[in-house]
This record gives structure tokens, C-alpha cells and sequence, in this order.
């Protein structure tokens, strides 16, 4: 699967760290498609309504309302048929204990957020050169 072709989905409910990210992923030379939900609920629903085009990535915040980001970990990798999409945890927190929690409900990765956009799109290239062109994805289907 190219970089191009790959669906990426973001899950936070801070509409700024919404538009940052894209632009920073953007900005990293992202030019597949990014979707956006609000928190984990939101994206247990996009991702059942989507089982033909399922995301290559999910980028997971941890604190967010309805359902946290933990919560929605744990639904992922119990569910079969989404279990295998990578998971990476963006989020603010550092906190040993979110990172300890984080891996042993399944994700693939966790990173703070960096403070500044420079920052975040250093992240971004990295994130895309290993997850989008480095390693084999799971097929989608």
C-alpha cells in the first residue's frame, strides 16, 4: 500500500490539535486521507461503518469525553476484524503509567505531543517515514 493510498484517522476532540496535526502531516508530505472523529466512540462508529475501507493508522488521543482513548484501545483489539490496524497514541501525556497502560491494551506506539508545530511535524515525517513507507501494513479487507 503507498503512502498516497493510505487512510490515516485521528481521534481527538480538541478541534485545534485536529487542524495542527493534519497541517503538520500535511506539511511532512502526507497526501493520502486524513479523517477525523471527536473521540473514541465516534471512531468505534466510523470504523463499523467503514469495514471496506478500513484506516491504515489510527492516531489515538487518550483523554477525550464519551469514551477515552483507553476505552476505545481496548474495543479495537478485542475486535478480530480491526485488531491488526496500528495504533499510535498522540496525545499530551508523559506519564509512565499512561504509556505502561497504553502498551499493554495493544498500541503499537505512543507519542507526546511536542509543544511546538515544528516539533509535531518532525514527528509527523517520522511517523509517515516509518509506518508509510518503511514497514508492510496489514491488508485491508
Amino acid at each position: 500500500m503507498s503512502p498516497a493510498n493510505t487512510i490515516l484517522i485521528l481521534a481527538d476532540d480538541d478541534p485545534d490539535d485536529r487542524l495542527l496535526t493534519r497541517e503538520a502531516f500535511e506539511e511532512a508530505g502526507y497526501q493520502g486521507t486524513f479523517q477525523f472523529v471527536e473521540d473514541g466512540r465516534q471512531l468505534l462508529e466510523y470504523l463499523d461503518h467503514s469495514r471496506k475501507s478500513l484506516p491504515g493508522i489510527i492516531l489515538l488521543d487518550l483523554n477525550m469525553p464519551r469514551m477515552s482513548g483507553y476505552e476505545a484501545l481496548s474495543e479495537l483489539k478485542a475486535d478480530q476484524a480491526l485488531r491488526r490496524i496500528p495504533i499510535i497514541v498522540l496525545t499530551t501525556s508523559s506519564a509512565d503509567e499512561d504509556v505502561l497502560r497504553s502498551y499493554d491494551l495493544g498500541v503499537n506506539s505512543f507519542i507526546t505531543k511536542p509543544a511546538s508545530f515544528q516539533e509535531l511535524t518532525e514527528v509527523a515525517k517520522r511517523v509517515i517515514d516509518y509506518w508509510l513507507e518503511t514497514v508492510k501494513l496489514p491488508p485491508q479487507h
